[in-house]
């Protein structure tokens, strides 16, 4: 049973109806379809495979899993500067904003959630700002998922919005979107336990494509989505 309820509250957490507004963002692929880098199934593909790659799962996965055992420690002075550490690596206004709004909306909704305990309500409220992974790590932590697990979890929602944004951005039919994601998302086992391995220090975010692209969003003419 406490398995079962361990599913049940990472699927909550995986969930595009989590209320935290990843639906809203892109993180660069809507300027990549304006300039035609990513125009069918294939660019969709291989431009969303190469973020999980080098930045999803290279920086963000092993930020979250230093930040969920932190928290489950209780260690709690040690998540600040893993969550500042966090912040200062996302290159743009617009990913920096993303995360800093997501890790708020997120913030506030665990505030609210009786069975979170008060001394990590106290916590999370005494951040300034306030990263998305250190948010999401915090509710991980406490509803007991293992760092596996986790990791993957965090890894799909991640991987499922961008192909949602690929399939209202290029245009994709749903099931082209469902493909893509049974393509990729079988390297995210591998990608988690990477993560796990480099979560003491070596975050990497060498995407330099992804940044420029999330750069130049934030002025794009027209726009789905939010910069």
């Amino acid at each position: 049973m406490e398995n079962i309820l361990q599913l049940m509250r990472l699927l909550q957490l995986a969930s595009p109806a989590l209320p935290v507004g990843a639906f809203s963002y892109s993180q660069g692929l809507e300027w990549a379809v304006e300039r035609e880098q990513v125009q069918d199934a294939a660019s969709a593909a291989a431009w969303i495979g190469d973020a999980l790659r080098f930045s999803a799962a290279a920086c963000e996965a092993p930020a979250l899993v230093a930040l969920m055992r932190a928290w489950r420690a209780h260690d709690f002075e040690q998540v600040a500067p893993l969550n500042e550490r966090f912040i200062a690596m996302r290159e743009t206004a617009e990913l920096r904003a993303e995360t800093l709004q997501m890790g708020h909306s997120l913030t506030r909704l665990l505030r609210e959630v009786e069975d979170i305990p008060p001394a990590l309500k106290n916590a999370l409220g005494g951040f300034a700002e306030i990263a998305f992974p250190a948010a999401w790590a915090a509710a991980a932590a406490h509803w007991g998922l293992e760092d596996a697990m986790a990791t993957q979890g965090y890894l799909w929602a991640w991987l499922e919005n961008q192909v949602m944004a690929a399939v209202k951005l290029v245009p994709l039919g749903q099931t082209a979107g469902q493909k893509i994601l049974l393509e990729i998302s079988a390297a995210i086992p591998a990608l988690a336990d990477s993560a796990l391995a480099h979560a003491d220090g070596d975050w990497q975010n060498f995407a330099p494509g992804l940044a420029h692209a999330s750069g130049q969003h934030e002025t794009q003419y027209t726009r789905l989505f939010r910069s």
